[in-house]
């Protein structure tokens, strides 16, 4: 406790004398060698230890990546093959031979098979004698015998086979898929090419960056498919056979140099065996590419480390200068912890405050209203004023906009009453297409003024039903002024506005989209949240959105939203014909907005 007393002492004085020079010395000595010891040697023990850990979890977790890509890819090509099998099955079970030697009937049968996509090359049906009863497909192969190919005899002993890549009759690689059927005693043969390109298309989708390849290859190192890089379809495999002892797995391939057949950098090199076929599948990239980014990170990692120990090193001893000066300042510090509480109080009313200045707000409107009233009751019951018809119209008119918009300021006040007490919603019946058309045309001259047209598509069946207009025009200004703000910078734009019957969910669907600068993927999540804008100081609360959320699931509804970055927004509001009779009553809890979908 020494130290802290003269510490204590020197802050009294403002001259301490040799002495105390000499116990602040030592004092600065003892801090820098503290901040030293207790910030470096952990700092340095937690970085390399994070930086050894992360090494070897980045490897284990690109490697993983790798295993389920090529996993994931076999599921893919297995259930290709499955379901082309299958099809052939079903055309050989369910169609005598004696209708598939029907040219006709076969030439439509194969168009069918392959109307989602072209997998199939050519379709023939083949007797137990080796020889073509039917043939669709661009080779002349009508007069062939099969009865010595390869294939022949075992699809003729398994009843369903998957050839090797060969070239046949036609003198180009291709495999073929073969099923039989036995009709009296005689057994038939459908077989069918698939389509060379369109498989080697689907072995290839995986992005695996600018060095890496997939191929396929049998049990012989011959490969099925044509890699990107390295070797054609039916020559011998990049990588030796004894390279895949297993039935899968992943490991790191060191090519041998002295080969000139196999001079490629070190590879990270994943396969799969698929079950039938028996063929290999191979995921190969650099393994410089493949690490690359967790190189990098490690590189930074380090970096940082270093410039994070200079760092420490360097305010440490420009803190230490300052301790003295620091413990001076307590006071100080003391006052601004008292104007933090103070500023923290004046958050905490603020609540109370919105809430009594609307309540404020409120006394010269209901004011206001009743004048407007008195105003049309003595306009209606005194007809000797010397007022024309004309003029008697015109000033009802003014009556009716002063008292809209007092109900409108009467609004905003309850919208601030939302976020401090109890609301009750306000029920009428709703023509929603006029109620639309109004509201357009109150914006239409902000609209203009931007460049700005609307663009309408409301259905004539939708019935009235009960709802607060006032919350809907709410909803329905605010969704319309984001959408003429976000055409900002832009010369022109459309908002468009559609209604149409929900008849399944017993409601009625709205639409309000535009052609602006869309909504960013990162702040789709944050819109509906309160306070959250991304206009300029001064051009938004935060509140439009969250208030039009809050409000259409008090009314019983739901909103959404897409978007697309520099193309526009889309809001989808769903709205019941028969609301709960709980909606917006004694709401005091903060609904929270749902993850918005692109």
């Amino acid at each position: 406790m020494e130290p802290e007393q003269e510490v204590g002492v020197s802050i009294k004085q403002p001259n301490p004398g040799k002495k105390g020079k000499e116990r602040y010395s030592k004092l600065y000595r003892k801090f820098i060698f503290l901040t030293l010891i207790c910030s470096l040697v952990p700092l340095f023990l937690v970085g390399w230890g994070s930086y050894a850990y992360y090494s070897g979890f980045s490897k284990i977790r690109i490697m993983d990546y790798f295993k389920n890509q090529v996993e994931h890819h076999r599921e893919i090509i297995e259930l290709f093959l499955r379901e082309r099998t299958s099809d052939l099955q079903l055309v050989i079970l369910t169609h005598s031979p004696d209708s598939l030697q029907n040219p006709e009937n076969l030439r439509r049968i194969f168009r069918i098979m392959n109307q989602g996509s072209s997998f199939f090359t050519d379709l023939g049906l083949i007797d137990d004698k080796g020889n073509h009863s039917a043939y669709i497909g661009p080779y002349a192969l009508m007069d062939k015998n099969y009865s010595q190919a390869f294939w022949f005899k075992e699809v003729m002993n398994k009843g369903i086979y998957i050839s090797d890549m060969f070239t046949g009759f036609r003198n180009a690689p291709h495999f073929i898929i073969a099923v039989t059927r036995i009709e009296g005693n005689r057994k038939w043969i459908l077989r069918a090419s698939i389509d060379t390109e369109y498989f080697r298309s689907l072995v290839e989708n995986v992005k695996i960056g600018a060095t890496g390849e997939v191929y396929l290859s049998n049990q012989k190192g011959i490969l099925q498919t044509t890699p990107r890089f390295s070797g054609k379809i039916m020559e011998k495999a990049p990588l030796p056979v004894d390279f895949f002892s297993e039935e899968n797995g992943i490991g790191i391939y060191e090519a041998d140099n002295k080969d000139p057949n196999r001079r490629f950098p070190r590879q990270l090199v994943a396969y799969t065996w698929l079950e039938n076929p028996r063929w290999k599948l191979v995921v190969r990239q650099d393994y410089s590419e493949a690490f690359r980014d967790a190189n990098q990170a490690n590189r930074a990692a380090l970096i940082f480390l270093h410039l994070s120990l200079l760092i420490i090193l360097v305010i440490s001893v420009i803190s230490t200068r300052y301790m003295i000066k620091i413990i001076k300042k307590g006071d100080e510090e003391t006052d601004l912890l008292n104007k933090q509480l103070v500023q923290a109080g004046k958050f905490a009313s603020l609540g109370e405050l919105s809430a009594g200045v609307a309540h404020e707000i409120n006394n010269p409107l209901a004011i206001i209203l009743t004048e407007s009233q008195v105003m049309r009751d003595t306009i209606a019951e005194v007809p000797s004023l010397s007022l024309s018809d004309e003029v008697k119209t015109e000033l009802i008119a003014s009556l009716s906009q002063t008292e809209s918009q007092v109900r409108r300021c009467s609004l905003i006040t309850q919208n601030l009453l939302k976020f401090s007490r109890r609301n009750k919603s306000q029920r009428e019946t709703v023509n929603l297409n006029a109620f639309l058309e109004e509201v357009i045309r109150f914006m239409d001259g902000k609209a203009k003024g931007a460049g700005i047209r609307f663009a309408l598509d409301l259905k004539k069946d939708i019935p009235s039903f009960r709802s607060d207009p006032s919350l809907l025009q709410q909803v329905f200004i605010n969704l319309i002024n984001n959408a003429v703000d976000a055409h900002e910078g832009k010369p022109y734009g459309t908002i468009s506005i559609g209604t149409r019957t929900d008849s399944r969910r017993h409601g009625v669907e709205i639409t309000v989209g535009d052609t602006g600068s869309g909504i960013s993927p990162e702040n789709m999540e944050k819109i509906f949240n309160p306070f959250f804008t991304t206009k300029a100081v001064g051009k938004g609360t935060g509140l439009g959105l969250s208030i039009t959320y809050s409000t259409i699931k008090g009314l019983g509804g739901d909103i959404s939203v897409r978007s697309t970055t520099g193309k526009g927004t889309q809001f989808n509001i769903f709205l019941p014909f028969s609301p709960p009779d709980n909606a917006h009553e004694n709401r005091e809890e903060v609904i929270t907005p749902p993850r918005s979908s692109i």
